[in-house]
């Protein structure tokens, strides 16, 4: 059996470095500012270990200087500093990771992990994406060290000498190629920083060598204490506001937010908003930003936060999240589905918290919020179980209910339904007939309903949802049964509509105000539905349509007595009525509109001349 090593061509490294490792150019920037923070963070943790005293009058803090003129950008940072010995140790050994080495060392100081960002002693590299050449000049917080340089092209070979620099810290320049010459721009950094650096832990400051000094900037581009690192008494509703509005850049206030705040199993701080939507499902286009100690990782990622909550908007922070080299993924990890269902669950205790301690409230947010919890109650099924008795149904009376509500009060009458509308005013008819029986109807009028009536017949235990026009007939019946020729009416209208396969069918339905309506069963609409929403042609179903005359009512009646002596004036009564009772059960087509038009003037001009 032969045994061997594994080697790496080193002359490759940069070539894989500069197009594989990062998935977005500018976060060579964000790699570098986190080390710079790092270094801070290392030189803070010697001073509370008593190796080291910080002069009170020492402002720790990070530069971003540009230089136009001369092609650098440089990233400069008063923290820990390394020596030569370090230089070499965590630079030109890849992969060598000054971080993980300082926390090894000083485990024992640590609690529950630390704020130490970099893991993989990668980042530096990622200068090389935008650089030809790099230089290092560090200064180490030992106080005999000597400054020390270190220059390299991008090639396998560096220079080291001493360093001109005088004080403790570090400055990374970075000579920028004429291929990233758009990153010699100060609105282009600021930009970069604003999106990754806005709440890193360190001040960090941007400087423009073409300004003089008393033209720089003197706040820093970041918060270094955002709101979610706060306790939730501590944080007022104007100041979540206000970090709403700084964020995500929108006037709108936010209708209420979830405050995360997680200690074990793993660290976990956020916020959560829910925004008030403009059009249904707007919030697609949600934003929850992702960070790791503070440091963006990226927007909306499924792996941690369930796909439902992408609908929203908020910041995560988890500094236990076990990300790859490049941060702008997340591995396979148990910690990560932790989170989901963490996250999953704080939302749902929210919501069903509100709906049990001010209803009032709740049913005020309902209208913007449902589609979120449809969406969400279809995508995940453990939101549904968590959420479902919090449900709520508007009801066409404006009222708001629960689904055990609504089938609790109408069981005499139609048990284990609902009924429901999809068009108030199309089916306001309908809606009148049910309302003078005592009943109501809910409202489900949005597309996201169609598959979501669907799936609550699945999961709710056997309730059955029904169009208010959906063979209804039955319910509205009369006990007072009129006589009536129900053949010589179904002939005469077969006739006048000449459809021969016209399904008709005569009842004494208890308002007399209604000449007749349209009956379609429930599982026939979905499949016109269904077939509508996949674009395919609603003819591949046969129409179950079905024209309900109403015995009572009294233009009915006269039909009968006009179709022998005033034949043509009979037909072009059903033609009407035929037209009424389609148009409280969907549109007419342009063409059957223009007729029904002109038919209701003839009409008209026949009952002017009697």
């Amino acid at each position: 059996m032969e045994k061997g090593n594994l080697s790496i061509n080193s002359e490759n490294i940069f070539p894989i470095i500069k197009k594989w490792l990062y998935s977005d150019t500018d976060i060579f920037l964000r790699e570098l500012v986190s080390n710079a923070c790092d270094a801070i963070a290392k030189l803070k943790k010697l001073g509370t270990m008593g190796q080291f005293k910080i002069d009170e009058n020492d402002k720790l803090k990070v530069v971003v200087r540009l230089d136009e003129k001369a092609k650098t950008i440089q990233v400069i940072d008063n923290g820990i500093g390394m020596t030569a010995d370090e230089i070499k140790k965590f630079i030109t050994e890849i992969a060598f990771s000054g971080a993980t080495d300082f926390i090894t060392k000083y485990q024992d100081q640590f609690e529950n992990g630390s704020d130490i960002i970099g893991h993989f002693g990668l980042g530096f590299y990622s200068a090389f994406m935008v650089a030809d050449k790099v230089q290092i000049d560090s200064k180490s917080y030992i106080a005999d060290a000597e400054s020390a340089k270190w220059v390299c092209d991008g090639g396998i070979e560096y220079e080291m000498d001493t360093s001109d620099r005088l004080d403790r810290g570090t400055t990374i320049t970075l000579y920028v190629s004429d291929d990233n010459k758009e990153f010699l721009n100060g609105w282009k950094l600021k930009e970069i920083l604003a999106k990754y650096c806005a709440f890193m832990p360190v001040e960090i400051y941007f400087e423009d060598a073409s300004k003089k000094d008393d033209e720089q900037e003197d706040k820093p581009v970041n918060d270094t204490n955002p709101l979610w690192l706060k306790k939730p008494s501590e944080c007022t509703d104007e100041e979540y506001k206000e970090f709403y509005h700084k964020v995500f850049t929108d006037f709108n206030d936010p209708l209420f937010w979830i405050h995360l705040n997680m200690d074990y199993p793993f660290r976990l701080k956020g916020i959560l908003y829910f925004p008030k939507l403009k059009h249904e499902l707007e919030s697609i286009e949600g934003q929850v930003k992702l960070y790791n100690n503070q440091v963006f990782i990226a927007d909306n990622l499924k792996e941690v936060i369930p796909e439902f909550l992408l609908l929203l908007k908020g910041t995560i922070d988890c500094p236990d999240l076990p990300l790859n080299v490049s941060r702008s993924f997340l591995q396979n990890d148990g910690y990560v589905t932790k989170m989901s269902k963490y996250i999953t669950k704080k939302v749902a205790d929210k919501l069903n918290s509100m709906f049990k301690k001010s209803r009032d409230e709740y049913e005020k947010y309902w209208e913007d919020i449902s589609p979120f919890i449809k969406y969400g109650a279809m995508r995940e099924h453990d939101f549904y179980e968590k959420i479902k008795d919090s449900l709520l149904f508007k009801t066409t009376e404006g009222n708001y209910v629960t689904l055990k509500e609504y089938t609790d009060k109408n069981k005499d009458k139609a048990e284990n339904k609902v009924f429901y509308v999809s068009d108030i005013q199309q089916q306001a008819q309908y809606i009148k007939m049910f309302k003078d029986q005592g009943m109501d109807a809910v409202v489900l009028d949005t597309r996201l309903d169609v598959p979501y009536v669907s799936f609550l017949e699945a999961y709710s235990g056997g309730v059955r949802f029904e169009r208010i026009d959906s063979a209804v007939s039955e319910m509205l019946k009369s006990d007072n049964e009129a006589e009536i020729d129900a053949e010589s009416l179904e002939n005469l209208f077969k006739e006048a509509l000449k459809k021969d396969d016209l399904k008709l069918k005569v009842e004494n339905l208890k308002s007399d105000e209604v000449s007749a309506m349209i009956e379609l069963s429930e599982q026939s609409r979905r499949m016109q539905e269904m077939s509508a929403m996949y674009g395919m042609d609603n003819r591949t179903f046969p129409s179950d349509e079905t024209l309900v005359l109403n015995a009572n009512n009294n233009v009915v009646k006269l039909l009968l007595d006009m179709k022998d002596e005033r034949k043509d004036e009979a037909e072009m009564i059903c033609r009407q009525v035929y037209d009424l009772a389609v148009m409280s059960h969907k549109p007419l087509s342009q063409e059957e509109m223009t007729e029904f038009i002109s038919r209701s003037n003839k009409i008209m001009e026949l009952l002017a001349e009697k």
